[in-house]
């Protein structure tokens, strides 16, 4: 499947800087993301491919579900490991799902979507890069290791870069 082989990109992309970051700097909080540590990004994308896996079964999925495991964002071994854990899961055959969702603090009223797990692995995909596109503020805040060009940029804006070069 290609949206996997783009997973991929993008996860060994954030592995590979994770790999480089020491503890400290995985759970520092960033002032420039509002207190935030990579670590919690982090942890942050890997629950919502969390809660589709978890939601695949029954056919529903709720985001609004997480855990918020501490570990994962404080642990950036652990959480390296579901990165490859995640991976290995997105083989699935795709099918219809019901998102569910409150959007509204107020209210725990559910409003319920059609979707189906390939488009919900596009979103989550989406969804990394654009926090990979925060961690990359958070990671420049605390060292000074190489990200590589595309990290935290979707790869439409990279094939128009690609273009508007030539």
């Amino acid at each position: 499947m290609q949206l996997q082989q783009a997973i991929q990109n993008v996860f060994v992309q954030l592995n590979g800087s994770l790999e480089q970051l020491s503890a400290e700097q995985y759970v520092y909080p960033s002032a420039t993301l509002s207190n935030a540590s990579i670590g919690q990004h982090v942890r942050h994308i890997i629950e919502m491919f969390i809660c589709l896996d978890a939601g695949y079964e029954q056919g529903v999925v709720n985001y609004e579900k997480r855990k918020r495991d501490i570990k994962i964002e404080t642990e950036k071994d652990f959480a390296a490991g579901l990165l490859k854990d995640i991976y290995a899961s997105l083989g699935k055959p795709n099918k219809t799902l019901v998102l569910e969702a409150t959007y509204n603090e107020d209210s725990n009223d559910l409003i319920l979507f059609d979707t189906n797990y390939h488009r919900e692995i596009a979103y989550n995909l989406e969804h990394t890069i654009h926090h990979m596109a925060l961690i990359k503020v958070g990671i420049k805040e605390v060292s000074n290791i190489a990200i590589p060009d595309g990290f935290g940029v979707a790869s439409s804006t990279l094939k128009h870069r690609k273009e508007c070069a030539q």
